[in-house]
This record gives C-alpha cells, structure tokens and sequence, in this order.
C-alpha cells in the first residue's frame, strides 16, 4: 500500500512542493514574529501582528470553500502560492528599509493579513486536492507523509535555518521563502491531473455557503468537534503568538536558542507524522483527539508555573506528538465521510468554526500580557496567559469527554 503511494508521480510531485513551501513557512514563523519584536516591545502591537495572520480563516474561509469547489484545484494553488511569492519579497522589503515604530509594525501586521488571507485559499485548497491526487484508502498515509514534511521542513529545519540567517540579516529569511516558493510553483506546474470540478451551475455563492454550513451543522459529530477545534485553536493560537515573547523575558533564550528550542519541540512532531497514523489506527479517533487536548493542557500548566527549560521542552515536545494524532484523525475524518461534492465548502465551514477564532485568541493573549505585566517585572504578565490556556483546554476536554465521539 505504501509502495503504491509513491509510486504515484503526482503524489511525489505535490510532496516535494510539500516539502518546499513547509521550510518557507518556517522560516517564517521565526522571522515575522521575531521582526515584530525588534520593531516594538509592546505585547499588543505584537499580539496584532500574530492576529493579523490568523484573521482571514474568519473572514474568508467560507468564500474559499466556495472558489474551492467551484474552481480547478490545480490552478487555485498555483494562484495562491504565486500570491505569496510576491508578499515575501514585500515582506523581504519591509526587513530591510523598516525602522522601529508602530506604523512599520502596523505594515508588518498588514502584509501578514494578505499571507494569511492566500493561505487560506491554498490550504483549503490543498486538503480537498488531495483525494484527487491519492486513493482514499491512502488517505491516512498521504496526510502523514504531508504533515512529516510540515514537521522535518518546517518545524525542525526551518527555526534552526531561520535562526542563522536572522544572524547575518533579518531579511534573509524572506529572500529564502520566495526562491522555495518559485520551486514550488514549478513542482505544482509540474502536475497533470484530469480537472474534477464539482460545481452545479455555478450556484449562487451565499446558497452555496449555507449548503456547506448547513451539512457540517446538520452533522452531529462533525458540528462538536468543529466547535471543540474553535476552543482549542482560540487558546492554541493565543498560546504561541506571545511564546516569542515567553522564550525571551521567561526562558532567556537568544534567537539562536529559541530556534533551536522550536526544533527541539518539533521532534515531537515528527515522530507523531511517522507512528501517529498507526496509533490513531490503535486506540481511535476519540481517544487521539482527547489525549491532544489533555497533553496541551498539561504543557500550558508547565509555562504557567514557570517549570525549568528542561520540563517545558518535555511538555511541549509530547504535546507535538499529540498535536500530529489530532491533525491526522480529524483532517483524514473530514477527506473520507464528506461527501467529494460539498468537501470544499464543509471543509471551510469547519474551518470557519474551528480555525476562525485563532486570530481572536492571538490577540486575547497579547492583551491580557499587557494588562498583566508590570514595569518591574515584564516577566510576570506572561505566565497569567498559559494559566488560562490550561484551565480552557481542560474544560474542553471535560466537554469532548461526553460529548465528542467519532
């Protein structure tokens, strides 16, 4: 079954421009909110920053649901990520002429809106375009092999890479992300694939929205676990835009220390992409997705009472375990039981609800450090955050104890 996977040339293709586009976004994970830091010690304006990111699955999630089954899967990737080729050499712009003050923050901030508005396009995209790539009896294979890019590339080479050339000139990174870009333009170019448009002739978009949202409401299990994903994201989100903020007043770690820390923890990861399939397989979909929650909840306690580095790293590296148990189940979940018609308007309705309330979060978390901290101790108002990560997340987890069952 394996040797089928990649045998497939469009699969091998689409995991190469995986594997391209997965070490950008690491790179520029490290680099943007590292940016924003050195452009403004403000936990809100850096907060704003990371929502700015994350505000699009709210606004536009739905619409894309729409482009996505109405359009060539095909060709909306290769018009997302030509989109966010020219917001890297933007963004590669801004390192390099910015100074600091709130309106380069504010331009950060902006410029983060529009990658994270074609990035919700390519990646509600990407996950409708996979069951055309691959047997749905490989789904669960193809997700991991995907997301074991997501972790080696972006996770554990990308912060370590971003670090070093952070070293040499902020800018850096963003040049890298355009040149893994236009490689992996070409590798998606590369692709022939029969077009699979499932569109009923061109239904009205607000009609066409409603159907996906009223078939995700109408469905019990999919309307929990979408409104569980919203709890967690809104905490989850919130819980790393301000762990920039927590790895230097908190745990005193450099650039180059907090890229390797990023690494470290993305370990974890990669070995839920490699065993995560088959322990999913093991103990269900239910128990994978109630040991995500309580482990994030556990790692959120250890910030909380400032552990030492080393019980952090060991939090935190487990609960990227069992992050990967939650994307596998729930993403191979959604690619098997919904119907191929409606999979790319269901697919941003979910995502509107579970993904949506990330930028809120971000920007939660950001205000309540500033609210929290004082001018003695900037440190102290960066613990009160993952205090309330713990206790949300815990509660989630009571909930999908009773309620959640797939």
């Amino acid at each position: 079954m394996s040797a089928r996977l990649w045998v497939n040339r469009n699969f091998r293709l689409l995991f190469a421009s995986a594997l391209a586009t997965n070490l950008g976004d690491g790179l520029i994970a490290v680099a943007v909110p590292w940016l924003a830091t050195l452009l403004t010690e403000d936990p809100l304006l850096i907060g704003l920053v990371a929502a700015a990111r994350h505000l699009p699955w709210a606004l536009f999630a739905l619409p894309a649901g729409v482009l996505t089954d109405r359009h060539d899967h095909h060709r909306l990737i290769l018009g997302a990520d030509a989109a966010r080729l020219v917001l890297s050499v933007a963004l590669m712009t801004l390192a390099l002429t910015a100074s600091a003050g709130t309106g380069p923050v504010l331009g950060l901030a902006a410029l983060a809106f529009l990658l994270g508005a074609a990035e919700v396009l390519r990646d509600n995209t990407a996950q409708t375009f996979l069951p055309d790539v691959v047997d749905k009896t490989q789904l669960e294979r193809a997700n991991g092999a995907l997301w074991a890019t997501e972790r080696l590339a972006g996770q554990l080479l990308g912060p370590p890479l971003a670090a070093f050339l952070i070293g040499l000139s902020i800018a850096l990174p963003f040049g890298a992300q355009t040149l893994l870009l236009l490689a992996a333009l070409g590798l998606i170019g590369a692709m022939h694939l029969m077009s699979r448009r499932h569109d009923r002739g061109h239904q009205p978009a607000l009609l066409a929205i409603r159907e996906g949202l009223g078939w995700l409401w109408s469905n019990p299990k999919l309307r929990r676990l979408a409104l569980v994903a919203g709890g967690f994201n809104f905490v989850g989100y919130g819980f790393f835009a301000i762990f920039v903020l927590y790895a230097q007043d908190v745990l005193g770690l450099d650039v180059f220390g907090y890229g390797l820390f990023l690494t470290l923890v993305a370990v974890g990861g990669l070995i839920g992409s490699v065993l995560g399939p088959m322990v999913a397989v093991r103990i269900g979909p239910t128990a994978s997705l109630l040991t995500s929650i309580a482990m994030f909840s556990a790692s959120s306690a250890a910030l909380a009472l400032q552990a030492p580095l080393w019980v952090i790293a060991a939090f935190m590296l487990a609960d990227a375990f069992c992050s990967m148990l939650w994307d596998i189940t729930v993403v191979s979940y959604r690619q098997r039981y919904i119907p191929a018609p409606l999979l790319g308007r269901v697919n941003s309705a979910y995502r509107f609800i579970g993904t949506g309330p990330a930028a809120l979060g971000a920007f939660a978390f950001g205000a309540l450090v500033s609210w929290a901290q004082t001018a003695d101790d900037p440190a102290s108002g960066l613990l009160l955050p993952y205090a309330v990560a713990s206790a949300v997340t815990a509660a989630l987890a009571f909930y999908a104890v009773f309620r959640l069952r797939l």
